[in-house]
């Protein structure tokens, strides 16, 4: 594989599936991304929504939109993101992973809205193909944060990585009279989290040890997309960046990071995230927000 300059990375703070069809600073800052990168030859995401118990990449050519939410607007329930995907690139992925086994997933997954929501803002045409990585929810921060550094060698052939989750995310504690605001405690915890990113990625692990984790990753699969971004910063003794900050209903951090961006921050502008309107009254946990 010839190499390339090296392709930026990220960390998508993704939130609710309705950003998927508004506009507000965090998709305008998506949209800035998509727009500020080279073209990439390819896409890795790792999503909080395909948190298995295994690790694997998709490996079919055309990979389904997965509607993996309940009690939205009709309309999201139509949105298709047809990108291609790539069986070469997936054995890619496989191959630089190793000694990890991964698995290659020809017919069971596809992209879930972790991945297409962000993709929809950075890259609309759907054009350049895509291939998402599963989260082993057996392995341990160490394992992940490992895997994230393994993958950096891809950086240099043409490929965008993309780690898609939410720093802290916890639905049950949601608050819909705060659109753009956050408790105090998932306001400690995600300073927290940018701290040991930006400055000391290697303990990205200490997060497990914060006395708000409980709290603000109730259940770890939002979270540890970040460990991905952290283990690629490690690896490349690079500087992570804020592309865009911000809470959403008191307990989503809709924080997002680059990598090899520089420069890259959004000006924040535009309106905050809404809820679905037909989510009222649902469970928190069944918006999957």
């Amino acid at each position: 594989m010839t190499l390339m300059p090296l392709m930026p990375a990220a960390f998508l703070g993704h939130g609710s599936p309705m950003n998927a069809i508004e506009t507000n600073r965090f998709t305008t800052a998506w949209r800035a991304f998509g727009a500020s990168v080279p073209r990439p030859r390819a896409i890795l995401v790792v999503s909080a929504h395909w948190y298995v118990n295994y690790t694997a990449v998709t490996a079919m050519p055309r990979p389904r939109t997965i509607h993996d939410f309940f009690g939205f607007p009709e309309k999201l329930f139509e949105l298709e993101y047809p990108a291609p995907g790539s069986g070469a690139f997936a054995e890619e992925v496989a191959e630089i992973a190793k000694p990890t086994q991964v698995g290659l997933d020809h017919d069971s997954w596809g992209l879930d809205h972790g991945t297409w929501s962000v993709l929809l803002h950075a890259f609309p045409k759907a054009e350049i193909p895509v291939v998402q990585l599963a989260i082993d929810e057996r392995k341990d921060f160490d394992f992940h944060l490992e895997l994230g550094a393994k993958l950096a060698g891809l950086r240099q052939t043409g490929v965008l990585i993309v780690a898609s989750g939410n720093v802290v995310h916890n639905l049950r504690a949601l608050d819909w009279s705060k659109p753009e605001l956050g408790f105090d405690w998932a306001y400690r915890f995600n300073d927290a989290a940018r701290e040991l990113l930006m400055e000391r990625p290697a303990e990205i692990d200490k997060l497990l040890g914060h006395p708000d984790y409980s709290k603000a990753a109730p259940t770890p699969d939002h979270l540890i997309p970040l460990l991905y971004l952290a283990g690629l910063t490690n690896a490349e003794h690079g500087k992570a960046q804020v592309l865009v900050d911000g809470q959403a209903f008191g307990s989503i951090s809709m924080t997002s990071y680059t990598l090899g961006m520089a420069g890259a921050k959004s000006d924040g502008n535009g309106p905050p995230p809404e809820r679905g309107p037909d989510a009222s009254g649902i469970p928190p946990e069944e918006t999957n927000t």
